[in-house]
């Protein structure tokens, strides 16, 4: 944990510079704005510890795999989302000295990520070798109006005598991927050029021949004065510069503007990327810099009117939360169904950047609540347009008849992921898309997505589904043989009741789905049916699966075993752990994990999370208490599913401890990897903890329900929620809680069991019942 950060509501603070937690913080004070992203690099050259990071959304390179034991059905490559080239880059020479923090003394140092308004400044003080001392201010932002566009403000101002100060504002095309398997260089430069009119570079990826041009434009200010000094120009395929050289007198500042346009052929010609780089850069240094601003910080105030959520008492759990919020909405904006969600965003390499099953079992809920139903829609139609392809994975593992197994790890719909016990097994990821869309259905009504788009997804997970069960006879029931369920410190394993479980509900829920698109089109149903080559013994076959799927449970307990056999591993909790083991997948072998019936995050209460109308109190509050002490939580999405399940038994104490765990993962850094990049995908499980958990917000058919309950160092604590595209607000304090309708529509809740139907531009307060 970094000593140097501070708490503030709306603000990342960290007062003071210590290189050990650099790398760190470039993670944390990381912008984006969906399409792109940076690190939290320095604008000027930095020789000490850190990761350049410059990201592209869908930009990639499929990186070679890299296994001891290559397996029949591995992927022949690791998709990663990849450093692109470096656009901040500003060197400064003061005197004949480069200004480097590693070098030089720093006095003071402050940076700040502004949330409110999606800013990143840093101010330092700073005594050279040379004996001159000077003051830098910086502030910069990836504009959430235009896409494309990023702009610096940085000052100098030397303050104990004159000097010449030389700025070099460039673009950098010569990155590399720290997580590259093989060293490789995942660029080639087309070309660089930079003349009185333009400066553009444009680099090309190897293999995946995704083009990328950078545009960029400086203007100088001598004392808020502009200037032109004369400057020359540096020049070749990876680097180009122009390089300033300016006398200032002591007491006075300069400062620099650098605007810059990052353009790809995901939106734009190939041959025309150049040009049209340097036209957008022209037209946004024309508009300046706080112009831009003004515009980006109205996009982002717009989105803080409906995603906000405001905790009264407890400054910490505040700035956590808006943290969490803030990151979610700089790497996805929900406008291209191209595009997804990597767990770890736009703020570092590991993962690849690529999209995991996290993103419909636990964001999708986050968008469909804080933003219009396209933005989750959108999500849907990415693994729709990859459906193709899913059923592509499933035949190469052997499996027929349009069964579709989506991929654990993908950027194109082809799994990318090379751990046999993950690629191979953990399956449930099939039932985590199968629920996104009844989720999304449920969430908004919009039952076209059903007909147009999800029961073609639904028939073929379920013919995976139906071919990967098979029928004991001793059990008499079906089973699901080989599998890694969410707990990943287990690995083929037989009957994980979670994916037994998901997958029942799956075939069920598409059966359900078969007669609803019937009814509601049955020209559109039979054009599906036809596509498919679905046919009725397929539904037959369906039935009797979820009828006689098998379940592993201990009666004795009253609890659903993970999966056959857990209980004859020797049964330990966390608390009879050495803290020095602890966490252990970084101390034990992989062996000693296998054998422990130590858990690594949810899994049946994974399930009991999803399918909670299912059981009663008592059930879940049994299982809750016999798994949550046998969980070291060292999935970054575990803390948040316990916190709710916590919550929804009552123990509000433990729903607390959890959510800060879930909440300040990163910026307390509990797992010391966040200099490998943020838990972005686990912070939608941050606002889960609080909407449905304290709040006990829960979506049906027909209308919401809540149970708001008060944390006790919180005063009170307000959300917003959608429930058939019209906005809700929450309000909740130590006497109950108060909700406002906020559309034009009446919409129906159920608070305390008090059942209301609430007028629009109407508010209405509910007494708790304790």
């Amino acid at each position: 944990m970094n000593p140097n950060l501070r708490t503030d509501k709306w603000k990342i603070i960290e007062e003071g510079f210590d290189p050990q937690f650099n790398r760190a913080s470039e993670s944390i004070f990381s912008i984006g704005n969906g399409h792109m992203g940076q690190r939290a690099n320095f604008e000027e050259k930095y020789s000490g510890n850190s990761m350049q990071g410059s990201y592209i959304a869908g930009i990639y390179y499929p990186d070679k795999t890299r296994v001891g034991w290559w397996k029949n059905g591995y992927p022949e490559y690791f998709a990663k989302v990849l450093n692109s080239p470096n656009w901040i880059g500003i060197n400064i020479t003061v005197g004949n000295e480069i200004l480097d923090l590693e070098t030089c003394k720093v006095e003071s140092f402050r940076r700040i990520l502004d949330m409110k308004s999606g800013t990143l400044e840093r101010e330092f003080v700073c005594l050279l070798k040379s004996g001159i001392k000077i003051s830098v201010q910086s502030k910069r932002f990836v504009s959430m109006a235009d896409y494309e566009t990023g702009a610096i403000e940085y000052s100098i101002t030397p303050l104990n005598e004159d000097v010449n100060i030389i700025a070099e504002p460039y673009i950098d095309g010569d990155v590399v991927n720290e997580d590259s398997n093989y060293n490789e260089i995942f660029w080639k430069s087309v070309s660089g050029n930079i003349n009185s009119e333009k400066a553009v570079l444009v680099s090309i990826t190897r293999k995946t021949n995704f083009h990328v041009g950078v545009a960029m434009k400086s203007i100088m200010l001598l004392n808020d004065q502009i200037i032109s000094p004369e400057h020359n120009v540096t020049r070749n395929d990876k680097y180009i510069s122009r390089i300033y050289s300016t006398d200032i007198k002591k007491g006075n500042k300069l400062t620099i503007y650098k605007y810059a346009s990052i353009l790809s052929s995901e939106n734009h010609p190939v041959d025309r990327i150049a040009e049209l780089a340097v036209d957008k850069v022209n037209k946004t240094s024309t508009a300046g810099f706080e112009s831009l601003l003004k515009d980006h910080k109205q996009k982002w105030s717009d989105k803080w009117d409906e995603c906000d959520i405001i905790i009264d008492g407890d400054p910490s759990a505040q700035q956590s939360i808006r943290f969490n919020i803030f990151h979610l909405y700089q790497t996805y904006t929900g406008s291209d169904h191209r595009l997804n969600i990597g767990p770890k965003g736009f703020t570092g390499e590991k993962y690849g950047g690529s999209t995991y099953w996290d993103t419909e079992a636990f964001v999708l809920s986050f968008y469909l609540n804080t933003a219009d139903s396209g933005v989750a829609r959108n999500l849907l139609l990415y693994r729709y347009n990859h459906l193709e392809k899913a059923i592509e994975n499933a035949e190469k593992l052997g499996f027929e008849n349009g069964a579709a197994l989506y991929p654990m790890v993908t950027m194109n719909g082809e799994e990318c992921h090379n751990e046999w016990e993950i690629t191979f097994e953990e399956i449930h990821r099939n039932g985590a898309i199968a629920f996104a869309i009844y989720r999304y259905i449920n969430h908004t009504t919009d039952v076209n997505y059903l007909v147009d788009f999800g029961l073609e997804v639904l028939i073929s997970i379920s013919r995976f589904w139906c071919q990967r069960v098979n029928f004991s006879t001793i059990k008499s029931s079906y089973v699901i043989l080989g599998v890694t369920g969410p707990n990943e410190y287990e690995n083929n394993v037989n009957n994980n009741w979670y994916t037994n479980t998901i997958a029942s509900w799956t075939l069920q829920y598409t059966l359900e789905s078969l007669k609803s698109v019937e009814t509601i089109s049955k020209d559109k149903f039979r054009s599906i049916v036809e596509k498919v080559s679905f046919c009725n013994d397929e539904a037959e076959k369906w039935r009797d699966i979820v009828d006689n799927m098998y379940y592993p449970v201990d009666d004795e307990l009253g609890v659903f075993l993970q999966q056959d056999g857990y209980l004859d591993k020797e049964q330990l909790t966390t608390d009879m752990l050495d803290p020095k083991e602890r966490p252990i997948n970084q101390n034990w072998s992989w062996d000693r994990i296998l054998r422990s019936c130590f858990i690594k995050q949810a899994d049946v209460l994974q399930g009991i999370y999803n399918f909670e109308e299912r059981y009663d109190t008592e059930t879940i509050r049994r299982n809750f208490d016999f798994y949550e002490p046998r969980t070291v939580h060292e999935s970054s999405l575990s803390a948040s599913i316990y916190s709710i399940i916590a919550s929804t038994i009552g123990n509000i104490d433990k729903a607390y401890e959890l959510y800060l765990r879930t909440a300040r993962l990163d910026l307390d850094d509990y797992n010391s990897e966040v200099d490998e990049g943020l838990h972005i995908t686990s912070m939608a499980g941050t606002w889960l903890s609080i909407v449905e958990g304290f709040g006990g917000m829960r979506i049906k058919k027909e209308s919401v329900t809540l149970k708001p309950m008060l944390p006790e160092k919180w005063k009170s604590y307000s959300f917003y929620f959608r429930f058939h595209n019209n906005i809700v607000n929450v309000t909740a304090d130590s006497d109950g809680a108060t909700v406002t309708n906020l559309s034009q529509n009446i919409v129906p809740v159920e608070v305390y069991g008090i059942c209301e139907d609430i007028d629009p531009g109407r508010k209405k307060k509910f007494s708790r019942k304790d």
